[in-house]
């Protein structure tokens, strides 16, 4: 088997053994790319001198050390292009690194490139993207969802051991439910958010995309703790997130909501998730019914926090401080004016303007207020789940992978892809998807696992007793 299809756990055992060297590990990920990735599109930018240089120095000793790691390209690396896959950033190379690079640095990992995404993280499908777009590894005619979609596909493909993304609404767990792989979205305030281009500040959070829940646990200790150049991280530091693998689940309560069981559902999605919720039982997991009342107002509460906040934040991109600036301008505010449009994309340009709208006057309390009350009801609904659980099983999507195009007209059903993730970043919390099954079409589809703030340990333990009891994780899309 090529080195590449190996996951973190397995190489950090052949590497610690001297069976294979971390540049034998860079050249086998180096021509795996080479072979695949043009039909994949996952790597907006790949430095293999310097990963190659890196390899040569690594620590194998280190938790991380020799083990390359695929970063979404909206997460500052020093000297490397951070554009969002946007053309408002072409050019602009970062002039630090994010915190979680520091630690992966400090850890042993090798850095190994930039993935795709949808522009500025808007997006369900990584169709949004200056640089093209990113395919299935499953099926090259369907999205490999989003805004991760780039990590999510180099993983699945085998083109990365694992990658980092970003969750604001789902868009982890979404992508690896449609690629295939482990997606674990931390607890808000977990993963230090210093060095993340940001979206939408109170939601944003970075997370792991990996080919196993262990291998998840594990990167998630090594970037998650305490960063005083990040208020809203926690203070404390970060626990073991492994204590609990491989502990039995009998006996613990996993809640099942009844409103993530709606019509319109795809039947196979449906199906699969009955079949997964019976072999949690099986292993001795009690599963009972929950409500979580406000679930269908999840969506216009997201679309109306987010896009306020994302009004805000990418306000600073005006061509003076960042990346392109339109040319031949004659005063600032045209300066200003041409640069943004020119530079962003449609979606972006969709979601400034809906959210500029709901912080405007006269509009404010009647949207962006009322959202974030209604975000508080959300919220009180899970602690109110909590009391009766220890964790929450659902679908990670309503749907399997859908096709390139099928709902780049529509914005509305294109949200509905994350209609399960995003009430999980409006409350603050911790959920991890893994694969559950596939459809007679051969597409994955992904089993969410969602646990009260700071409790990744149990979600962990969750969908590792699950994963190392099926196969689905052992599949690999039919690429050659």
């Amino acid at each position: 088997m090529s080195i590449a299809f190996a996951t973190i756990h397995e190489l950090r055992k052949q590497l610690l053994a001297k069976e294979v060297h971390p540049k034998e590990v860079v050249e086998s990920l180096l021509d795996r790319i080479s072979s695949v990735d043009s039909r994949i599109k996952a790597y907006n930018y790949l430095h293999p001198e310097r990963a190659l240089e890196s390899a040569e120095k690594a620590d194998v000793s280190l938790p991380l050390g020799g083990i390359p790691i695929a970063v979404k390209d909206l997460i500052s690396v020093r000297g490397e292009p951070c554009t969002c896959s946007s053309r408002l950033l072409e050019g602009y190379i970062a002039p630090y690194d994010a915190t979680v690079i520091e630690r992966l640095r400090a850890a042993g990992a090798i850095l190994l490139g930039r993935t795709n995404m949808d522009e500025f993280a808007m997006g369900s499908s990584t169709e949004n993207s200056a640089w093209g777009v990113t395919r299935n590894p499953w099926d090259l005619s369907r999205v490999p969802g989003g805004s991760s979609g780039g990590s999510a596909a180099a993983v699945a493909a085998q083109e990365a051991i694992a990658a980092l993304g970003s969750d604001t609404g789902g868009s982890i767990r979404q992508p690896a439910a449609f690629c295939g792989c482990v997606g674990l979205k931390p607890t808000y305030g977990r993963v230090s958010r210093y060095g993340l281009t940001a979206f939408a500040s109170s939601l944003d959070q970075i997370g792991p995309l990996t080919k196993t829940v262990a291998d998840a646990g594990l990167l998630l200790e090594i970037i998650a703790g305490a960063d005083p150049r990040d208020n809203t991280c926690e203070p404390e530091p970060a626990p073991s997130f492994s204590t609990k693998l491989g502990e039995e689940i009998r006996g613990m309560t996993l809640g099942v909501p009844k409103e993530y069981f709606v019509s319109g559902m795809d039947p196979e999605v449906e199906a699969a998730m009955q079949k997964a919720i019976a072999h949690l039982e099986g292993l001795g997991a009690i599963l009972r019914e929950i409500s979580l009342p406000h679930t269908p107002y999840s969506i216009a509460t997201y679309y109306l926090v987010a896009t306020a906040e994302a009004s805000a934040n990418l306000a600073r991109f005006d061509g003076m401080r960042y990346g392109r600036r339109a040319p031949g301008c004659n005063d600032l505010l045209e300066t200003y004016g041409r640069t943004r449009d020119e530079g962003f994309g449609r979606e972006v340009k969709r979601r400034i303007l809906l959210g500029t709208y709901s912080l405007s006057s006269g509009y404010y309390d009647a949207y962006y207020l009322r959202a974030q009350k209604v975000r508080m009801r959300i919220r009180e609904d899970f602690l109110t789940a909590f009391r009766d659980c220890q964790a929450i099983v659902t679908p990670t999507s309503p749907m399997p992978a859908f096709r390139l195009g099928e709902r780049t007209e529509d914005p509305l059903q294109m949200y509905l892809a994350d209609i399960f993730t995003i009430a999980v970043n409006l409350a603050g919390l911790c959920a991890i998807s893994l694969p559950c099954g596939f459809t007679q079409a051969g597409l994955p589809i992904g089993l969410q696992i969602i646990g009260p703030m700071r409790k990744e340990e149990t979600v962990l333990q969750v969908g590792y007793a699950y994963e190392q009891s099926t196969s689905w994780h052992t599949l690999r899309p039919p690429l050659g």
